[in-house]
C-alpha cells in the first residue's frame, strides 16, 4: 500500500497508529487542535515520513484519514477537505466527557452514523475504537503470525472497508467485518469486544486505584478473528460507555 495517512487527532490512539504506519513504510500527516508546532516532538520521533499540519491540511493530504478526537468535538472535523475520502472513525461516546447526545442516548443512531451524517460526502469506516493504546501498540504482528489479533470494522461502503482491511493488515491486525455503520454499536463501549479481551483479566491483587495503571502497562492478550466474531455476534446493545474503573474489571 503506497498511501499517505492523514490524522485528525494525534493523541494516544492516533499517535500509536501513526507509529505503526511509519514502521510499515507509510507517510503520515499529523494534526491536532493545538497547532502543528505542538507536534514537533512526535514528528521528530517518527522521522522523515511524518510532518505536522492543520486538521484541514491533514485531511487534504491523506489518502485515508484517521479521526481520533473526543466524540463531543465531531462537528469540528473539517468536512469539505474530506469529501470523497475514506475516514477511519476511532471515536467512542462517553457522556461524562462528551456531554449528552440525545440521539445516541435513545439508540436512534450509532456514534459512527452521527459522524457519517456530519461527513456526508465521505466514506466512514469504524475501526480501532475498541482497543487501549498500549495494547494497540504491543499486539501488532506481521501477517500470518500465529498470535495475531483482529479488530472489528463496520461501514456502509464495501470498497472503503476493503481498503481499511488492507491498511489494518499492514499495521499488524486482521479485521472482522461486523456490518454497516448501524451495526457498529457491536464494538462500542460496554460491549464484550471493547478493550477487555485485549488486556485480559486484571489480577485480583491489583486494587481499584491501580487498575487503569495496570491496564495501560499490560502487554496484552492476542484476540484472533474467530474470537472477535464470537464476541460481536450475540451481543446485546449496551446503554453506553463509562470511564468507571468498575467497567474494566
Amino acid at each position: 500500500m503506497n498511501k499517505t495517512l492523514g490524522f485528525i487527532g494525534s493523541g494516544t490512539i492516533g499517535g500509536i497508529l501513526a507509529r505503526l504506519a511509519v514502521a510499515a513504510g507509510l507517510d503520515v500527516v499529523l494534526s491536532n487542535s493545538r497547532g502543528p508546532e505542538s507536534l514537533a516532538g512526535l514528528v521528530a520521533e517518527l522521522g522523515p515520513r511524518a510532518r505536522a499540519a492543520t486538521p484541514a491540511e491533514a485531511a487534504e493530504a491523506g489518502d485515508l484519514v484517521v479521526v481520533s478526537i473526543p466524540l463531543g468535538a465531531y462537528e469540528k472535523i473539517p468536512a469539505q477537505p474530506l469529501a470523497g475520502k475514506i475516514v477511519i472513525d476511532t471515536l467512542n461516546y462517553y457522556p461524562e466527557r462528551d456531554g449528552r447526545i440525545a440521539e445516541l442516548d435513545a439508540n436512534e443512531l450509532t456514534s459512527s452514523e452521527l459522524v457519517q451524517r456530519h461527513l456526508a460526502d465521505s466514506r466512514v469506516v469504524k475501526a480501532a475504537n475498541n482497543i487501549v493504546s498500549s495494547q494497540l501498540s504491543s499486539l501488532a504482528r506481521p501477517s500470518g503470525a500465529p498470535d495475531r489479533s483482529a479488530m472489528p470494522i463496520a461501514g456502509d461502503d464495501a470498497a472503503a472497508k476493503t481498503e481499511v482491511v488492507e491498511l489494518l493488515d499492514i499495521l499488524g491486525y486482521d479485521a472482522v467485518d461486523i456490518g454497516t455503520l448501524a451495526d457498529s454499536w457491536r464494538s462500542e463501549p460496554g460491549t464484550p469486544v471493547y478493550c477487555k479481551p485485549y488486556f485480559g483479566e486484571v489480577p485480583k491483587d491489583v486494587g481499584l486505584d491501580k487498575t487503569m495503571e495496570w491496564i495501560f502497562q499490560a502487554p496484552g492478550v492476542p484476540v484472533p478473528a474467530d474470537r472477535v466474531r464470537e464476541l460481536t455476534a450475540t451481543v446485546v446493545r449496551p446503554a453506553g460507555g463509562s470511564f468507571s474503573v468498575d467497567a474494566w474489571r
